[in-house]
């Protein structure tokens, strides 16, 4: 592989980096709204709450269109194609209009699967980076 083929594989690790980054701060904060939501929050908690998981969605749609980049640039190393966050069209309805312990417990428990996808993906980023870094 190229010293130009690592740099830019570099730059565009850390580039997922930061959407991933993002991701996770995004899911952070809807899983915390998403505590106070079981505990009752409400209409207003709902709507803060999936406007950071709407952000969150956001930056795991960059990073998935920069790891295709990524995996052209690397080849023949394998990456993990697409990561999609665990929280389907059903669970957000559900969680809006069947609003009670049942939903919000059921949406939290997706919000916390996509939050560990996300941590995952980081930590597989890091590795990647760090091998990329020794190659150069």
């Amino acid at each position: 592989m190229a010293d130009v083929q690592i740099s830019e594989a570099i730059n565009l690790t850390n580039q997922i980096l930061g959407y991933v980054e993002q991701a996770e701060r995004s899911l952070s904060s809807a899983r915390n709204w998403g505590f106070f939501d079981v505990l009752g929050g409400g209409f207003i908690v709902d709507m803060i709450k999936h406007h950071k998981l709407g952000k969150a969605r956001d930056a795991m749609e960059s990073v998935n269109y920069l790891m295709q980049r990524l995996q052209q640039v690397l080849g023949s190393l394998q990456l993990p194609a697409d990561y999609r966050m665990q929280i389907g069209d059903f669970a957000t309805l559900a969680d809006f209009f069947f609003d009670g312990v049942f939903a919000d417990l059921y949406m939290q428990s997706k919000i916390m699967q996509s939050l560990d996808e996300v941590r995952r993906l980081k930590n597989k980023l890091y590795e990647l980076k760090s091998r990329l870094e020794g190659i150069k």
